[in-house]
């Protein structure tokens, strides 16, 4: 029977309707008003599925445990944010700082009037990890999915499900303690009634995954290990996709070794301190692949500072651990300087495939621009899903997260080419 004009057409709406989300002027040719309001709602909805909520944004709303009060709290690490009154002087005199100085500056006088932590949950209200699920669905309406910082595990006024402080610090959440298992199995029923899912958890209770040198060191990076798959065996109930394993002290200090400038033997510059460093988070990370393998979960590494500022870095982890379940999870603005926001995303991009970081961030000015990001990630091939992990500037935790909600789901639902 010969196929009629009008069959065509038909044919033609209907695997439109199929494939909705990609060139909805085109569509709008072949499409009835309301096939065309249809195909747009689904790919509006398909766009929701790939966004998650960011609990690091809202961290002012959450309650939180409280260093111990016997004895002084050991002084923080070297390097950690805060910590660079000592560099000041030399930062202010170099003529290479005044551009990044201005902006900061500027990024300074926008934040001045923001709400404190008391203001925020009055506002907001004052949340647990087991809050998280309802107060995604009630702000970004559409998303159901989540990523969770470690740090927020656990219910602070029991000790039994935390180990004990370390260095005046409270210890972190034991996923595998008894206490633990069943808090995660309290959370694992509320997501099953809220209609949610945790797709990621931001884990920075691993440690020294990089650590080499000395039987000690490799004692301290196989306990790293070891913390890493309490956690995704202990997570495993919650059906999590991937977790990132490593803060930005799990490879060591936040400023990669640099080479020397006369090898050993030929007198030619040479990184002496990053190979051996390299290897060893390449044999941390193979561990961890294999057990997260066996669960199906994905372990990550992220551009956080030290070995992981440097892309090349990270895609020789991936490459040699050479796991399917060992991936990049990118952050849009963790990187040293403004050339990499969008050149090392582009190198990120193909070891990226279920998760990543869309951030905002006042330190890079008006160079921030989430939909190029965005895009980015799309151009590659990236399918996964876009956290919003808003960290600093104008708004509030709340309307920053919200605003990444906005500009990530306008690049997923009207494409455009990426520059």
């Amino acid at each position: 029977m010969a196929t009629t004009s009008m069959d065509r057409a038909e044919l033609d709406r209907r695997h439109f309707l199929k494939s909705a989300g990609a060139g909805m002027t085109a569509a709008a040719l072949v499409l009835t008003p309301g096939e065309a309001a249809a195909a747009q709602e689904q790919a509006r909805k398909a766009a929701l599925d790939r966004l998650a909520s960011n609990s690091w944004p809202l961290r002012q709303l959450f309650k939180s445990r409280t260093a111990p009060t016997a004895g002084a709290a050991a002084p923080r690490p070297a390097g950690r944010r805060g910590d660079f009154a000592e560099d000041a002087e030399a930062i202010a005199n170099n003529p290479n700082a005044k551009e990044a100085l201005a902006v900061a500056e500027k990024a300074r006088a926008a934040r001045a009037n923001l709400p404190n932590t008391a203001e925020m949950k009055k506002k907001y209200g004052e949340l647990t990890g087991l809050d998280f699920p309802q107060f995604t669905k009630d702000t970004f309406p559409g998303v159901t999915r989540m990523d969770i910082r470690s740090s927020l595990f656990g219910d602070i006024t029991d000790d039994s499900m935390f180990l004990p402080p370390q260095d005046g610090q409270p210890g972190y959440f034991d996923p595998m303690s008894p206490s633990g298992r069943k808090w995660l199995d309290t959370l694992a029923g509320t997501l099953v009634k809220t209609g949610t899912k945790v797709q990621h958890i931001s884990n920075n209770a691993p440690f020294e995954l990089a650590s080499y040198g000395s039987p000690q060191a490799d004692v301290s990076r196989k306990a790293g290990v070891a913390v890493a798959k309490r956690w995704l065996e202990g997570c495993s109930v919650l059906g999590i996709k991937t977790m990132r394993m490593n803060s930005p002290q799990a490879f060591g200090a936040p400023i990669r070794p640099n080479a020397v400038p006369r090898g050993p033997g030929d007198g030619y510059p040479r990184n002496i301190d990053m190979v051996p460093m390299l290897a060893a988070a390449i044999e941390s990370y193979k561990e961890m692949a294999d057990f997260g393998g066996n669960l199906g979960i994905r372990v990550t590494i992220e551009n956080h500072w030290g070995l992981a500022a440097e892309p090349a870095n990270i895609r020789t982890i991936i490459d040699e651990v050479n796991h399917p379940y060992c991936e990049a999870s990118p952050d849009f603005c963790n990187w040293e300087h403004e050339y990499m926001l969008f050149n090392g995303l582009k190198m990120l991009a193909p070891y990226a495939h279920t998760h990543v970081h869309a951030k905002y961030w006042d330190r890079w000015g008006d160079r921030n621009d989430v939909q190029r990001s965005t895009r980015i990630m799309l151009a590659a091939g990236f399918r996964g899903t876009f956290a919003l992990e808003y960290e600093q500037g104008p708004w509030d935790g709340v309307e920053g997260a919200k605003y990444l909600y906005r500009e990530v789901l306008m690049a997923l639902t009207e494409p455009k080419p990426v520059i």
